[in-house]
């Protein structure tokens, strides 16, 4: 079959003025700082699983092989959660505002890392597994929200979103810092170093908020 011929072929690109007029807006501009914490949050959250999952599993007397094997079976698990949560959350969209979703769910991601920090054992490891099926509904729900409503320059604004990505390599390597330092202030550091996927689900959880009473306004 023939391709569809493209439409946009005669729009002459004003990168400049189209980036002013969309960043102008307070609903895209806060979509992509918050995209850019949601997907270092993701990153942190499944990268940083192994380290967390083979110190606790060390505690219980594991060897450190074993526990790092364990490890990346609890990291799966996240993952085949994270995609079922997803569709979970899709079907709830019919019925709830996709900003209060994401405060619901970002606040959700904040209690369960509250527990990541907090315990030394597998409930740590539990709560870690559980962010992720709160992670599954942030990255498109953020996208969506940020480009309602911008018509032809959509596509500018979906490229400073999926350029947010970057958040994904700013910010693991800063737990990784912490995490290097064995233990802070006499805690475990890799359990302190979630402090920095916490501080992502705050910004997540208030630009649905933000966005929740946009709408309701």
């Amino acid at each position: 079959m023939k391709m569809p011929k493209n439409g946009d072929q005669s729009h002459d690109i004003n990168f400049l003025p189209t980036l002013k007029r969309i960043f102008r807006l307070g609903y895209y501009r806060e979509g992509v700082i918050a995209q850019f914490f949601y997907v270092g949050a993701q990153i942190m959250c499944w990268t940083f699983i192994i380290q967390y999952g083979t110190r606790v599993f060390m505690a219980e007397g594991m060897e450190e092989q074993d526990a790092e094997v364990l490890s990346q079976q609890f990291n799966i698990y996240a993952m085949m959660f994270f995609i079922i949560s997803r569709f979970i959350c899709t079907y709830l969209m019919k019925w709830l505002n996709p900003g209060l979703m994401l405060l619901i769910f970002g606040t959700i991601a904040m209690v369960l890392v509250c527990g990541v920090i907090g315990f030394e054992s597998r409930l740590g490891v539990y709560c870690l597994v559980g962010v992720s099926g709160c992670m599954s509904l942030m990255f498109p729900t953020i996208y969506g929200i940020a480009l309602e409503g911008l018509g032809d320059d959509a596509k500018f604004g979906a490229a400073g979103l999926i350029m947010a990505i970057l958040g994904g390599s700013v910010l693991p390597p800063l737990q990784a810092m912490i995490i290097d330092q064995g233990t802070v202030m006499g805690f475990a550091a890799v359990n302190i170093s979630f402090i920095l996927p916490f501080v992502c689900f705050v910004v997540v959880a208030i630009y649905g908020y933000r966005m929740w009473m946009m709408k309701k306004a």
